[in-house]
């Protein structure tokens, strides 16, 4: 899919592009390899302190935010946001505060609803927001989740959409920039610095009675319009996210409990036999009963668990590569 947008853009599109894709961040990266077999664009990873010139698009790498100054580049290892790094709503933002309305968000493609905060951003900064048809879409959650989220300028499928951005960026920009907004400033500091935000989110959100999957630190609600959560270390989390993270870190713990539990039958077992062949059956009886429980427990926590496996199972399929949420092919 991507190569197909690009490779209809034409050779003098007046703008530079930025692409995010999410892949395990230890995990080898060639999409500029790709793209570049199709563009008609120049595609190149980010680097730290390259200039912005248009008519070029440029890749995050792996492991790193792509954050945009006036100007040029800067890649971060700063924290994760929605558990991703590189993260679409960290370079949206920064796009935003930079470049105000002249900047345009595409959300495409893709689960859950990572872009939406970043997509706000850009409109409340005066930029334009588009999206891809949610019927056109092979994961209609992310177009979806931003329609949702945003007032958005424009839904396309994704046959119009190269059309659409060219014309949207040879428009001309009629309108002023809206300020920023003190706490998107904030966020984009906190996407480029690993730092302790105590103060800072004391003094841009409200401080709520829930925990940060990733570091176990306290959480603020922002207030921008969406529920989104922050920690003190600057992890960021949409509603959508946090909720998917904390039911990942339940099931971890349950598992982590029968695992306790079975070791701790086991050990009461070994306790029994030693009580028995000292002639104890008072203390033998105490360890048996000790066992039964634990094993008792650990059943039942294994059908639970067996239980929300089998009504959660889905036919298996394989996530594409995605440019802000978006299938390469």
């Amino acid at each position: 899919m991507l190569r197909a947008l690009f490779a209809a853009l034409p050779v003098d599109y007046p703008a530079a592009i930025f692409v995010v894709m999410h892949v395990a961040s230890d995990a080898p990266s060639v999409l500029p390899d790709i793209l570049n077999r199709s563009s008609r664009l120049p595609v190149s990873f980010a680097t730290t302190g390259m200039s912005i010139r248009r008519g070029t698009i440029t890749v995050a790498p792996p492991d790193q935010h792509l954050v945009l100054e006036p100007g040029r580049v800067v890649l971060s290892h700063g924290p994760r946001e929605n558990r991703h790094r590189p993260s679409i709503d960290v370079l949206f933002r920064s796009a935003a505060v930079a470049y105000g309305p002249r900047v345009t968000g595409v959300v495409l493609s893709g689960m859950l609803d990572d872009g939406s905060a970043g997509l706000w951003a850009i409109e409340r900064r005066g930029g334009a927001a588009v999206v891809q048809d949610p019927d056109d879409a092979e994961y209609p959650d992310m177009p979806r989740s931003a329609i949702q989220a945003v007032a958005v300028t424009l839904s396309v499928p994704i046959g119009d959409m190269a059309a659409t951005l060219a014309r949207i960026a040879r428009e001309p920009v009629d309108h002023a920039a809206v300020e920023v907004p003190p706490g998107m400033a904030s966020e984009v500091r906190m996407a480029t610095k690993n730092a302790d935000w105590t103060e800072e989110l004391d003094r841009i959100a409200e401080r709520v009675p829930f925990t940060c999957p990733e570091c176990g630190g306290s959480l603020w609600e922002m207030d921008d319009g969406g529920s989104r959560f922050r920690c003190h270390n600057g992890h960021a989390y949409s509603l959508k996210s946090l909720t998917s993270e904390q039911a990942v870190q339940v099931e971890a713990a349950l598992w982590a409990g029968v695992r306790r539990l079975e070791e701790t039958e086991r050990l009461s077992r070994m306790m029994e036999a030693q009580a028995r062949a000292r002639g104890n059956e008072h203390s033998a009886r105490y360890h048996d009963d000790m066992a039964q429980g634990s094993a008792a427990h650990a059943h039942t926590l294994r059908r639970l668990l067996t239980e929300q496996e089998a009504s959660n199972a889905k036919p298996l399929r394989t996530e594409p590569l995605r440019v802000s949420g978006d299938p390469i092919d």
